[in-house]
């Protein structure tokens, strides 16, 4: 099929590249006139912060269950000056009228409760108003209104206004995949050496994320799925999407380089690494789609998004890609000095548009300059010069491999402890949500964070609400309910807490409750579990009614303290399903089990170096990352992408060693003909991907930092540490026993071949163009 499948591409190769522009015109169209919806919707499961939600909404017609931003302003003169108050209630009106404002609560209104700072130096000077709306609002509305309460801030001296709170925070689209972008042209040429080569997996990969986004933003409409997982699918498809690619176009040169004609070549490398390429994309897929297993509205937004775009790269890469190569035809591997100039000064345009460094941006006119010139300067159109290609067992790939057989022993302990070492920062990770006072400090967002501690107290950013339903309080006295105060009163944790409120129905009431610390802090957690376990079922003993705490901290526990409580079976359900799966392809017990634990060891060493990073504030001069908890969802997001990334190698590498194996019956040279042919592609690809994930390291937002971090340490650990010292010396030590596999299981096992059956270039043969090398720019 997969043959076939190329041979049709290749023959029809025009029709396909007309209907992929098709495809993607349309979807762009079609996120057009749909626009988006993206929102975050937390569907928690029966917790007690969703049964003090249900009071809310019950009792108190849904008060405090929206979502909430808050206008923060400060004022010299003090907020209660004649012109601040005109000014600012002018301000809340005009606000109020608004389509999707659900109300505001303006500090001078009779609902007020205590929204002017009554203490410290800044007392009287500080004040705010919250802005309600519906829980479904999307971030697009979200930003309209931002930027109309921006233009409508009254000017007035000595007045300060700050918007707070995540709906009205300032959203960066982020520019470091254009750097990512940039460096993997210079990487792709290198590897190439080919300028059109190199051109193929970056437009592969273009059309894929323009696709998938596209897409992802119009079924926004439809299904619950955070902004954030546009900028995800951008990062994951930058990756899979050049990496596939790499795959197939190596394979391809490689049967070129061989003697095959065009036409046969894109048939075997289809049969070959296109399997490879399904195989590594569906078990990315399959992981991610593993995520639903946590049946969490937000998380199965984020895997949709991302699983979509890898399901487009896969079938791009199957389709797109073997038009491309027939259009190219033989000028790829052809390379003009023209080209390889405009190319490199590319790169430097997009690294510039990365880092906001404007005179770089002047290379993009420079490299079209360079390209119509190539065609009149005779020096411009001469082809530039290629190294020789030495056999695989003249390679430093080769002679590294026998090196590290050499000394297994040693090299097995050194890698496992080391990737131990820095798995230790795991075992005190602490999942949450980073507030906002992780925000750049020149944000309105981060502004507003800090004017509340100034007026109110750390604690006022992350408040509690207690709800209760007494019933009718027949038998309940007001007194009874004090009870409640004076229990919060004598807590450390506490700082205020409001008289208990009644519904209007009566048949419900609420305290409101001001921890002493912000929310994202470690002692604000234990004040929500000490409330919960300690100080409040004595009292509710008493009452004979159920006190909830709930509100945003209490949500984003509960939410984290769920998830945390499914990892298990996510966890296991992948390695399970990884394990399965390459028992079946690798016919062996021991090679599934090994890749597992290695991949174990470089996920959790990652994890490690993201904790360090992110939570405990290593190196924060540097990356400008404040100590926070880490994010809940992220160390599962992670755990899918890179588990089926691995596999990605896994399969490449352990399939050409299997493939001498079973040519040659020989375990050792096996090992080493199979490192040493698969080094330059694994080498370039994880490079390519190490580069695209770090260089999100230098956005502004926390969680692209983060996922950017992981993802590229992650692969790092995987295609050096992994690939390059743990698989070669645990081959070695293990022999022939690597393809042990049970009779009685090899009869009941499917068969999946993910290399076809196209015979290739043995490893010891010795004619240059007998055996494929990656081609090299002359330096």
């Amino acid at each position: 099929m997969f043959a076939r499948l190329g041979t049709f591409s290749h023959d029809h190769r025009r029709l396909i590249l007309v209907l992929w522009i098709i495809v993607l015109v349309g979807a762009g169209a079609i996120s057009g006139v749909t626009g988006s919806a993206f929102r975050d919707e937390f569907n928690l499961p029966d917790v007690e912060s969703r049964t003090g939600f249900d009071i809310l909404d019950e009792h108190f017609g849904g008060e405090g269950t929206g979502v909430t931003g808050t206008v923060v302003y400060r004022a010299e003169q003090g907020v209660n000056d004649p012109q601040v108050v005109s000014a600012m209630e002018e301000l809340f009106a005009q606000i109020a009228t608004w389509d999707d404002v659900v109300r505001v609560v303006s500090p001078y209104s009779e609902q007020a409760q205590q929204q002017v700072s009554v203490a410290g130096p800044a007392a009287g000077q500080i004040a705010y108003a919250n802005v309600e709306f519906p829980d479904d609002l999307d971030f697009t509305r979200a930003a309209e209104i931002r930027d109309d309460i921006v233009a409508a801030i009254p000017q007035v001296e000595g007045l300060q206004v700050e918007l707070g709170g995540f709906i009205f925070a300032e959203f960066t689209e982020p520019t470091a995949e254009a750097i990512g972008l940039g460096f993997a042209i210079v990487i792709l040429i290198v590897a190439f050496g080919s300028v059109l080569a190199m051109g193929l997996p970056v437009t592969i990969a273009l059309f894929s994320i323009g696709i998938g986004v596209s897409l992802i933003t119009a079924v926004s409409n439809a299904v619950a799925i955070p902004e954030t997982s546009t900028f995800l699918a951008i990062m994951i498809g930058l990756g899979v999407g050049i990496d596939y690619a790499l795959l197939v176009v190596t394979r391809y040169r490689e049967l070129l380089h061989a003697g095959r004609d065009e036409g046969e070549a894109i048939a075997i490398a289809l049969d070959t690494a296109g399997r490879s390429v399904t195989f590594a994309g569906m078990t990315v897929v399959i992981s991610l789609l593993g995520m639903l297993l946590m049946g969490v509205s937000f998380v199965n937004g984020i895997a949709l998004g991302a699983a979509f775009v890898v399901l487009v790269t896969i079938v791009a890469s199957l389709t797109l890609l073997p038009a491309l190569l027939g259009l190219a035809g033989d000028r790829l591997e052809r390379t003009r000095w023209r080209g390889l100039i405009a190319a490199g000064l590319i790169a430097v345009a997009l690294v510039g548009v990365g880092l906001d460094l404007l005179p770089l941006l002047f290379a993009a006119p420079v490299a079209a300059v360079v390209l119509v010139a190539g065609f009149f300067v005779p020096i411009l159109k001469r082809e530039v010069p290629r190294r020789e290609r030495r056999p695989v067992r003249e390679t430093l790939a080769y002679r590294w491999s026998r090196l590290i057989q050499h000394h297994p022993w040693p090299v097995m302990l050194a890698s496992a402890i080391g990737l131990l070492v820095l798995t230790v920062p795991l075992l005190g990770i602490r999942l949450g949500f980073a507030d906002e006072s992780n925000y750049p400090k020149d944000t309105s967002t981060r502004q507003a964070y800090e004017l509340l501690v100034a007026g109110f107290g750390a604690g006022f950013n992350g408040p509690f609400l207690l709800a209760a339903e007494p019933g009718d309080g027949a038998d309940v006295a007001p007194d009874q309910l004090q009870a409640v105060n004076v229990a919060l009163a004598n807590d450390p944790g506490v700082q205020f807490a409001s008289p208990p409120i009644p519904s209007p129905d009566g048949q419900a009431v609420i305290w409101q409750v001001v921890p002493t610390t912000g929310p994202q802090d470690e002692v604000t957690e234990a004040t929500v579990h000490r409330l919960r376990e300690q100080l409040l079922p004595p009292l509710e003993a008493q009452l004979g009614f159920d006190v909830n705490v709930t509100g945003s901290v209490a949500v984003a526990l509960d939410f984290s303290d769920y998830l945390t409580s499914r990892y298990p079976y996510f966890i296991s359900a992948v390695l399970v399903l990884s394990f399965l799966l390459l028992l079946a392809v690798f016919r062996s017990v021991l090679v599934p089990l090994k890749a597992v634990v290695m991949n174990l060891l470089s996920i959790g060493a990652s994890y490690g170096v993201i904790v360090a990073i992110f939570q405990w504030g290593w190196g924060s001069d540097i990356t400008g990352v404040q100590p926070a908890p880490i994010e809940t969802w992220a160390p599962m997001m992670l755990f899918a992408i890179v588990f089926g990334l691995s596999m990605d190698y896994e399969v490449f590498l352990l399939s050409r060693i299997r493939e001498e194996w079973t040519r040659t019956g020989d375990s050792q040279t096996s090992v080493a003909d199979g490192l040493a042919a698969t080094a330059k592609v694994i080498t370039a690809a994880a490079l390519i991907m190490v580069v695209v994930f770090g260089s999100f390291l230098l956005e502004t937002d926390r969680v692209f930092k983060l996922m950017g971090t992981g993802l590229a340490v992650a692969i790092l650990l995987d295609a050096t540490v992994v690939r390059m010292l743990l698989v070669p010396s645990t081959m070695e030590l293990l022999g022939d026993r690597n393809w042990w596999l049970p009779a009685w299981l090899d009869r009941v096992l499917p068969r999946f071949d993910v290399e076809g059956h196209a015979p290739l270039p043995t490893a010891d043969a010795q004619d240059p163009d007998a055996e494929p090398e990656l081609a090299r720019v002359d330096a």
